[in-house]
């Protein structure tokens, strides 16, 4: 410990994965922004609080990855000796792991206990009021038991990792366990947007603090969804803008001749299906529009053969609008059983030129949305025939296949996806070995000569890959080429790129 005292600081995450802010409107009434998990980095390691007792770790290094946030809480002058006995005190008393509670004596009174022996002062109020107050607003509730065991299993599965995250089977359980939690829960959003629809008069549906135990109206609905609207808003003004194509189509002119190619050629089934489709992307009526059956019509649309292959293309049209929108990711987690979505675009290679554009369109406006753009990236396996793919090995395919391919459009969205990927507000969810593979397609993409945009889009997602595999790439770009000094001179924001990862070479 220096004359200055030792650092320590808070690390924050949320344990919803960013669901929160969209979901706890509906469930209680009102906005809560995280469900927060935190522990505390002092002398070089972390250290946090969880059904296994008190864990230890390099700061980082559970399967959470990178923390949402962080605070300093100030330095403390307290020994390390002390405060390595007074830690064994805790791990042998108040902090057994049998003692874990999530709602009631979990991590954050944890930190929140080191953090008054070390610097004499709490956590921040509103996290350590959350788990209590959720609890309130959700007791009596079947479904917020239900959230409460999920969020129970989410929290027991954080462990420190022993090597890369990716390769940890406590990071594939934990990263399951969330996917899962995402598709209930916005199913039951679903159900109860849907309900809420069919609702002419103001009703009781939620459970307000303001209003004094009472229930809220539909306007009160209306008003919560404006404010969560304007939350996802700051979030993504937050973020690295994505690249994403908002005016290449006219939604109403792709519908219309959607539906003049399979006019007389459907069930009435799937006459309620396309009317739902209306009613979600010209009426502007939310995701809750869409039927159990919605994606069963889609299927059917993109592989049916006695169907026009214009058909499949006009879908994929309609469908790229409708990934701009902000509640796209009900429709998702609708597919999170029969993969309709990611099967058909794991066959990337073998489609037709004009569905491999729409398809590559449609997954890059997916990255407009936080919510979506996560989606994309889940790592849950699935059998396809003999082949285990995931949500991210089906992306990376499709950001590869189109950035290599001889057509310019594909090319530019291609370019984009994979500046997407690299540029999540996570970098850590691009693992070492999409990093790789992409970079290894950005190499072999330079060789054709591409015009400024696409290169310096390229040049900048080869800039994050040095970071998040900082052994692998920078050998990789040495080993095959071109140097990307070899393109110095195309634009300032090009040599910028280029300076930074000169820093990363050899």
């Amino acid at each position: 410990m220096s004359e200055d005292g030792t650092p320590v600081t808070l690390y924050i995450y949320d344990l919803s994965k960013g669901l929160a802010p969209a979901i706890s409107p509906f469930l209680i009434g009102e906005v809560v922004e995280g469900i927060w998990h935190t522990s505390i980095v002092i002398y070089g390691k972390e250290h946090f609080f969880g059904s296994d007792g008190i864990s230890i770790c390099d700061p980082g290094g559970t399967v959470l990855g990178e923390p949402q946030r962080t605070v300093d809480l100030g330095v403390t002058y307290i020994p390390r000796a002390v405060f390595d006995d007074y830690l064994e005190g805790l791990r042998s008393s108040t902090f057994k792991g049998d003692q874990y509670k999530l709602l009631k004596h979990n991590c954050n009174n944890f930190s929140n206990e080191l953090s008054q022996f070390l610097v004499g002062q709490k956590i921040p109020q509103y996290i350590l009021d959350l788990p209590e107050h959720i609890l309130a607003k959700l007791s009596g509730s079947g479904f917020g038991q239900q959230l409460n065991g999920i969020l129970s299993n989410l929290s027991a599965s954080i462990q420190p990792t022993n090597g890369r995250r990716e390769d940890s089977p406590d990071y594939v359980q934990l990263t399951s366990a969330i996917e899962e939690a995402s598709g209930e829960i916005f199913s039951e959003v679903s159900r109860y947007r849907e309900e809420q629809s069919r609702m002419s008069e103001p009703v009781e549906v939620i459970p307000s603090a303001e209003n004094g135990g009472n229930h809220v109206t539909s306007q009160e609905v209306d008003d919560l969804e404006a404010e969560e609207r304007r939350e996802r808003e700051e979030r993504k003004k937050m973020r690295d803008p994505p690249v994403v194509f908002r005016d290449l189509l006219d939604i109403r002119v792709e519908f219309d001749a959607l539906v003049g190619l399979i006019d007389g050629k459907l069930s009435p089934e799937e006459m309620q299906s396309l009317e739902e489709l209306h009613q979600y992307m010209l009426e502007d009526e939310g995701s809750w529009a869409l039927g159990d059956s919605f994606l069963t019509f889609i299927d059917r649309l993109l592989h049916d053969k006695t169907l026009s292959e214009e058909v499949a293309i006009k879908t994929l049209n309609v469908l790229a609008c409708a990934a701009l929108k902000d509640d796209v990711i009900l429709l998702l987690h609708q597919d999170r059983k029969e993969h309709i979505l990611m099967n058909y675009a794991n066959e990337v290679d073998r489609l037709p030129l004009e569905q491999q554009k729409g398809l590559a369109l449609f997954m890059c406006n997916l990255f407009e949305n936080i919510s979506s753009s996560e989606w994309m990236l889940y790592i849950s396996e699935w059998q396809l025939g003999t082949t285990q793919i995931s949500n991210i090995r089906v992306t990376t395919k499709v950001a590869v296949n189109s950035l290599l391919s001889d057509n310019a459009d594909l090319k530019d969205r291609g370019s984009a996806i994979v500046h997407n990927l690299a540029c999540k507000e996570v970098k850590t969810v691009v693992f070492d070995d999409v990093a790789v593979e992409l970079t290894m397609a950005i190499l072999q993409f330079f060789n054709s000569s591409p015009p400024e945009e696409h290169l310096f889009r390229c040049m900048k997602a080869l800039t994050r890959f040095c970071q998040i595999s900082s052994q692998d790439v920078p050998q990789l770009i040495q080993m095959i080429g071109p140097n990307p000094s070899t393109f110095k001179g195309k634009s300032e924001r090009i040599d910028n790129c280029i300076a930074e990862i000169s820093k990363k070479l050899r």
